[in-house]
């Protein structure tokens, strides 16, 4: 699979909503994961969105999710970037090259969905994911 960069959007609680609406829009295929599925399914954040992608058919890609527990949502800059593919040392190599001069919110490191995964802001303050998956195969 080649990289692909893409919008990520965050909400308060309402990202399925939100998707729905954009598949409504654009079309397409929507997969939407919740916190539960990978985590404490009586949790109260269970039932919302822990990552969301959209694919239509004009080759658009908008992923999105509710903004997890802990963390702050602020409106007006509730978006990331994202960079994602199995191409482990392109991948890397965008990772250490956005996040020098920059601060790590998450580390790239294995996440509890299989993925390795890190999330930074580049030093122009452009918030960037990089998720790296297993090669198709």
């Amino acid at each position: 699979m080649a990289s692909r960069l893409n919008p990520y959007l965050s909400f308060d609680g309402d990202a399925r909503q939100a998707m729905e609406f954009y598949e409504r829009v654009f079309g397409g295929t929507l997969a939407l994961n919740t916190f539960g599925a990978f985590g404490d399914a009586d949790a109260p954040e269970a039932d919302k969105i822990m990552h969301g992608m959209l694919e239509t058919p004009s080759g658009f890609t908008l992923m999105g999710a509710d903004t997890p527990p802990g963390m702050e949502y602020t409106p007006g800059t509730n978006f990331a970037v994202s960079l994602s593919g199995d191409d482990e040392a392109e991948l890397r190599g965008y990772w250490e090259k956005l996040s020098a001069g920059g601060s790590v919110a998450v580390p790239l490191e294995k996440q509890m969905w299989g993925d390795v995964f890190g999330m930074c802001t580049d030093r122009f303050g452009v918030p960037w994911m990089v998720d790296i998956s297993e090669p198709a195969g």
